[in-house]
């Protein structure tokens, strides 16, 4: 029973201290964005998976609404380039992969419907390193799946972070 109540006393003295020093470095937790627009017009594709998570989070969040019409946007994004790769950049002294390096890149800038710059042109690079094993070929397609969906996650927060910065238009 006592040592319950040390281990239980401890774990709070241990949180207390933790939760003070998060705050005293500047720790803050990711709240919403503030926009210094209203409404935007997004140039990702239909089929853009990036595209969906991005208007999703742009939805959920409901600072910004997404418009159709060029004439009811503050602000064009204009999507330049979104791709994926995969690269090896390890192998066997026999030649076999055993590791890859995944990456997702996004170019883009942002403007007024009128063509003034607002984000000039800007690239994004998000990646991983994920390794191989040819007998676990199916789970390490899964893996790749998932650290593709966990990159893209990354990637939208990237964006919203930069459309964000914006202040004025």
């Amino acid at each position: 029973m006592k040592r319950r109540l040390f281990t239980q006393s401890a774990l709070a003295a241990l949180l207390a201290t933790g939760a003070v020093a998060m705050t005293g470095c500047g720790f803050k937790m990711r709240g919403s964005f503030s926009y210094a627009f209203k409404t935007l017009l997004s140039g990702f594709g239909e089929t853009s998976t990036l595209g969906n998570e991005f208007k999703r989070v742009l939805a959920a969040d409901g600072a910004v609404a997404l418009v159709t019409d060029p004439a009811k946007a503050q602000v064009v994004l204009d999507v330049i380039n979104e791709q994926r790769e995969k690269v090896v950049v390890g192998t066997t002294s026999s030649g076999q992969v055993r590791e890859f390096q995944l990456r997702i890149r996004l170019k883009f800038k942002l403007r007024t419907p009128s063509g003034k710059d607002i984000i000039p042109e800007t690239e994004l690079l998000v990646q991983r390193d994920i390794s191989y094993n040819e007998s676990a070929a199916l789970a390490k397609e899964s893996e790749e799946g998932l650290l593709y969906r966990d990159m893209q996650t990354d990637m939208v927060q990237q964006l919203l972070r930069r459309l964000s910065a914006v202040k004025e238009l």
